[in-house]
């Protein structure tokens, strides 16, 4: 039975307080950043930039957890001490590479959509102080001075099972097994739809809960039509991993000076801002997901014909193919700070 995304109460914006203060240029020290290897595809990205990332994807990069080097840990002279004894110096700290089983395609999508959203929203030229201007202790939804993305990402394992035919003699071999399980995972990789598995199960249990989700990201900034940004079958699994990004849509517009190109407050110190109540409340509900990700898990069953070749002969195979699909859910909040990242 497939498990519902549950939405508990909206807090009050007026109990919601600052998330992590405005960064500067002196945080963006290149020698703050973390090296990965993804399937050969190298990276280099600073700390601050990699732990703003979405945490269902920070899980697929560091399934152990990210351990901060000494210089992060703050441990001061113990650090050194610790850093002298063990024999790594911090040169060897930021030379370390993190080898990492992740596609290298969808971090960039990831990084590309995040940089762009941030122009969009900050402008190319943002003002930045020489330090961290002094912050009411109690501010708005942090919706109101931060750019917020909605994270959508499926895990799609498939299972193909071929249909016998009455009389049918033929057995399968291990390159048939090969050629069916590819064949279906290019079937699947070509139904880029988002919501169209959702609203067939939907329509098979009539599930509410179900249309209610589908209805609240259609009006967050999805539509019902869209696609996925980024799908890709794994290497050696039978599984296609799938990722849309979008921006949420706050009802918050903020008055701008005539030249101005960016869609965020000029400060968050001093906005006068028009809000849509109504989109605010529902923007609101998904803020609740923040670092929170929600995850849901249904089953489907499709049937399909892939040409197979026996025996040097072409034929039609019929497949009864079975996919379980797991969406998580997330929204990420990103600075005005630019991601420093190197490819090599």
């Amino acid at each position: 039975m497939a498990q519902s995304v549950a939405i508990s109460s909206v807090p009050e914006p007026s109990l919601l307080s600052p998330t992590n203060p405005i960064s500067t240029n002196a945080q963006l020290n290149t020698k703050n950043n973390v090296n990965l290897d993804l399937r050969n595809q190298k990276f280099t990205i600073d700390r601050e930039s990699l732990m703003e990332l979405p945490e269902s994807v920070l899980l697929c990069l560091f399934p152990n957890g990210f351990v901060l080097g000494q210089r992060q840990q703050g441990l001061g002279s113990n650090s050194n001490k610790f850093g002298q004894e063990s024999g790594m110096s911090d040169e060897d700290e930021d030379d370390q590479i993190y080898y990492v089983d992740f596609d290298g395609s969808c971090l960039t999508f990831i990084l590309n959509f995040f940089n762009e959203a941030r122009t969009s929203y900050y402008g190319t030229n943002p003002q930045r102080p020489q330090e961290t201007p002094s912050l009411p202790q109690q501010l708005p939804s942090p919706l109101f001075y931060k750019q917020a993305i909605i994270v959508l990402r499926e895990e799609l394992e498939y299972f193909a099972i071929p249909i016998p035919k009455p009389n049918d003699n033929n057995t399968s071999n291990d390159e048939h097994v090969r050629q069916i399980k590819k064949l279906c995972g290019d079937s699947l990789l070509d139904k880029k739809s988002i919501f169209t598995p959702l609203q067939r199960n939907i329509n098979r249990d009539n599930n509410v809960a179900e249309q209610h989700l589908i209805d609240m990201l259609c009006m967050s900034g999805f539509n019902r039509e869209d696609k996925w940004g980024y799908r890709s079958v794994e290497p050696r699994r039978c599984c296609i991993t799938s990722l849309a990004l979008v921006l949420l849509k706050t009802g918050i517009t903020h008055d701008h000076p005539s030249g101005h190109h960016a869609t965020g407050p000029i400060s968050p110190t001093q906005m006068n801002p028009q809000v849509n109540g109504v989109q605010l409340t529902t923007a609101q509900k998904l803020l609740l997901f923040w670092r929170k990700p929600a995850r849901k898990c249904w089953w489907d069953a499709i049937e399909l014909s892939v040409p197979l070749k026996l025996n040097t002969v072409d034929n039609e195979l019929a497949v009864k193919l079975w996919a379980r699909r797991v969406w998580t859910l997330e929204l990420s909040l990103v600075s005005h700070h630019r991601f420093l990242v190197f490819l090599s």
